[in-house]
């Protein structure tokens, strides 16, 4: 990291991670486009920060949206350092309970929506041979449980989207970090979470009991969104940034036993994996 006061471009910044994120880069001095689809929604940012904040109305689902929000941005500050993929947002339903409209809308924000910003800003920085790209997946994005399949198939996409795109970048000078919070103090289980009308019993004990527990924990999460947005921000200032940036002590745990449950699944089947190759 070179940059003295780096240009961020925040999608999602009316709320939550994307919100405390903005309020921290903003803190420091530095300027930023937060985005929203309803800008109106970041009148307290603009408010405190009227100099360095550009508030843009911006929806990742809308490729001439971005187009404007990006053009707006490079237009007003010459460039952008820094972008942070984190519009996005959860969905509860079994597998087989899963709305298709929903589903799909999902997808459209929390992989396509970070794909066509991403498209829309990587030119600036690959003339300028610098920048760093902060996706924001999940735990979820490391580990799956009943309920929030869909929402971890989101995740696990941006996962490997992200880890490909750091082999690409990383030669032209632009860094690639995947943020995975665990449970944080957001309204990701409260107000923005989107469930399945559809509700089948035989799903009670799994998909349904998960429901319930994801409802209940809104607004008692363990996760500081502050105290996220200042790791994001020490990773954006470290001389090595890394790949993947786990957030909570929640997260760290159960990632290690997402490691330790791999090694031994390869492990037991070890044999009749090497089986399968021609003979020697």
């Amino acid at each position: 990291m070179t940059e003295t006061s780096p240009i961020w471009f925040i999608t999602g910044a009316s709320s939550g991670l994307g919100h405390a994120l903005a309020d921290a880069i903003l803190a420091r001095g530095w300027r930023a486009a937060i985005t929203a689809r309803q800008p109106e929604n970041l009148a307290s940012l603009v408010s405190r920060y009227p100099d360095l904040a550009l508030p843009l109305s911006l929806d990742v689902t809308s490729p001439a949206s971005i187009a404007d929000g990006v053009a707006a941005a490079e237009a007003h500050f010459g460039g952008i350092d820094v972008l942070v993929n984190n519009a996005g947002y959860g969905y509860l339903a079994a597998i087989e309970e899963g709305d298709d409209a929903q589903v799909r809308a999902q997808f459209e924000t929390n992989v396509f929506g970070l794909i066509d910003v991403t498209r829309r800003i990587l030119p600036g920085m690959r003339a300028r041979r610098s920048g760093h790209i902060f996706n924001i997946s999940s735990l979820g994005g490391l580990v799956a449980f009943a309920a929030t399949g869909y929402y971890h198939a989101t995740k696990f996409a941006v996962e490997g989207l992200s880890e490909s795109l750091s082999h690409e970048l990383r030669p032209l000078g632009i860094a690639v970090t995947i943020v995975e919070p665990g449970a944080f103090r957001t309204d990701w289980a409260g107000r923005s979470m989107i469930e399945s009308a559809t509700i089948i019993d035989d799903y009670a004990q799994t998909a349904g009991k998960r429901r319930q527990a994801t409802r209940s924990v809104s607004g008692n999460q363990p996760g500081d969104p502050a105290r996220a947005a200042a790791a994001i921000i020490a990773a954006y200032q470290s001389e090595a940034p890394p790949l993947r940036l786990l957030l909570g002590a929640g997260a760290l745990k159960i990632a290690r036993q997402r490691l330790d449950d791999l090694r031994a699944n390869f492990d037991q089947w070890a044999d009749l994996t090497v089986s399968a190759d021609f003979p020697a």
